[in-house]
């Protein structure tokens, strides 16, 4: 079974940066205003924030690490890993997280690597650098997680477009041999259903061809090019539905976690229906659960790290909390998490880019 604790590690802030520009749901043209009104009611999404042509996720989450470096006035020096988890990445090659060393001005003597996932990209990336830093040989790292998700989604396919904004976290961390945040993880995945969330052509199974950026019309009358992300939503809430709630229940079984503890539950913020249902099946009440949907929509694997620093930064810094998370990204990965914080986490003021 996939589960994994990690000691001895603190997270010492977190920050979120998102793209000045914003897109109102009701503002998009190419549907009725009462089908917006349904979708809304439903989905949940009001407005996101969309980069520009020229920003990059690195662009958001370079920003994130600045603002939060110089707040917990921690020095560049003694920082020794980073951990970039995205899907869109600046290149194919070289790693995007060699390229933000250099531009954050990281010493050379550090570690720096990139993981490849989208919405579940948080967790995983928190239980990889929490365990390589629970040895001790490394000191100080930062976990830099998003997307611009925004990029890859076609203005004629409303299902994909209306839901996607985009923002890029950081999340510092510190080896701390008594005083840390416990974290206790769990993992599924099932490849069986991949092209349920894919993007068809760009990668080296299926290279760019110049048919790629041919618009298609579909039976269901959306339009989009191979290089657009195809989305099936009824697949989507089907493996969510019925994975999350497994994936939550084996770790709380696992643990031996009571849910009546669980001082907040912080879920992938995927739409207002699917996590509602998510909500509902676990038993979770709604005043423990912030959602940060309605403004920024589903922000990929930048979702729980914004959605702390907006809805949790005074109890994060205050007290000590048990917080539950949980989040579904493409594969289908799907990630749990159990944290017991020890208080004093510095959530910085969120960074416009």
């Amino acid at each position: 079974m996939a589960f994994l604790e990690v000691k001895k590690v603190k997270i010492a802030g977190i920050s979120a940066c998102v793209p000045s520009g914003v897109e109102e749901t009701f503002d998009y043209d190419l549907l009725p205003r009462e089908m917006l009104e349904k979708y809304v009611e439903s989905v949940g999404v009001l407005k996101k924030h969309r980069a520009k042509e020229d920003q990059c996720t690195s662009d958001l989450c370079c920003e994130s690490a600045e603002k939060l470096i110089t707040d917990l006035q921690w020095d560049k020096s003694e920082i020794d890993l980073l951990v970039f988890a995205s899907h869109t990445g600046d290149y194919k090659l070289p790693s995007t997280s060699c390229t933000l060393q250099h531009r954050l001005g990281l010493p050379t003597d550090i570690m720096a690597f990139d993981i490849n996932h989208g919405c579940s990209g948080y967790l995983y990336g928190l239980s990889i650098i929490g365990n390589l830093m629970s040895t001790g040989s490394f000191k100080k790292g930062l976990l830099l997680v998003g997307n611009t998700q925004s990029k890859n989604v076609s203005y004629y396919d409303q299902s994909t477009y209306l839901i996607f904004g985009d923002a890029g976290t950081v999340t510092a961390l510190e080896y701390q041999p008594d005083n840390y945040d416990l974290m206790k993880f769990h993992f599924l995945t099932d490849g069986s259903e991949f092209s349920s969330v894919y993007i068809p052509e760009g990668g080296y199974r299926h290279p760019i061809t110049p048919d790629s950026f041919v618009m298609e019309e579909d039976e269901e009358g959306i339009k989009r090019n191979k290089t657009h992300l195809r989305m099936n939503g009824t697949d989507v809430f089907s493996f969510a539905n019925s994975y999350m709630p497994k994936s939550i229940g084996a770790l709380m079984n696992h643990y031996d976690i009571n849910k009546d503890d669980i001082d907040f539950l912080v879920m992938h913020q995927a739409n207002k229906f699917l996590c509602e249902k998510i909500r509902k099946k676990i038993k979770i009440p709604a005043e423990k659960t912030p959602y940060t949907f309605p403004d920024y929509g589903n922000t990929s694997g930048g979702s729980i790290p914004l959605t702390m620093t907006l809805k949790l930064n005074q109890p994060l810094a205050k007290e000590k909390l048990k917080l539950l998370m949980s989040t579904i990204g493409g594969g289908f990965s799907v990630a749990s998490a159990y944290i017991e914080t020890q208080g004093d986490i510095h959530c910085s003021d969120l960074v416009y880019l």
